[in-house]
């Protein structure tokens, strides 16, 4: 990619979007940005709590990172955001266009197994099954791919490279 991409890696909790997105930045020779960051100290509050949060919640978190994607538009940039609804990532788009998202998708089992095993994050094990009730898949007018989350970092990180390669180059 000649121009880089700004790039959402997606995904419900435990998916590896905070592993796996600093390693695709590095790859791709951009700057990452972790989602969690432009949390309001509301939101985390509730996560913590084990309360999902609602749309009224989100809208300023998703606005933050839109602001950061449109200052990264034509100089790159990976940033972690569930983004589970279609209506989060057309907020998400409506402030940087040339979006590119990376799903990571996996086996329900296989995440909460490594939702159990991580340390220091505040989102409990118990709000997987809303976040699976709430994601709805890219669809196919959507620029993005969907990787697989099975294996290791690097074999994760690698396919979505391969896939965000085969893409077509930004037009900003």
């Amino acid at each position: 990619m000649s121009t880089p991409h700004v790039v959402v890696v997606m995904g419900v909790a435990g998916t590896g979007k905070t592993t796996i997105g600093p390693l695709l930045a590095a790859r791709l020779g951009v700057p990452y940005a972790e989602g969690d960051d432009f949390h309001p100290p509301a939101n985390i509050a509730k996560m913590s709590a084990g309360t999902p949060l609602g749309d009224d919640d989100r809208w300023p978190w998703l606005d933050a990172i839109g602001t950061w994607a449109h200052e990264r538009a034509g100089l790159g940039g990976v940033v972690s955001c569930s983004a589970l609804k279609r209506s989060y990532r057309d907020r998400l788009r409506a402030a940087a266009p040339d979006l590119v998202f990376v799903h990571l998708a996996g086996d329900r089992s296989l995440i909460e197994d490594r939702m159990s095993h991580r340390q220091g994050h505040f989102m409990p094990t118990a709000l997987l099954d809303s976040q699976f009730a709430t994601l709805q898949p890219l669809q196919e007018d959507e620029a993005g791919v969907v990787v697989d989350v099975s294996g290791s970092p690097e074999e994760i990180t690698g396919r979505a490279v391969s896939a965000l390669t085969a893409l077509p180059e930004p037009t900003a």
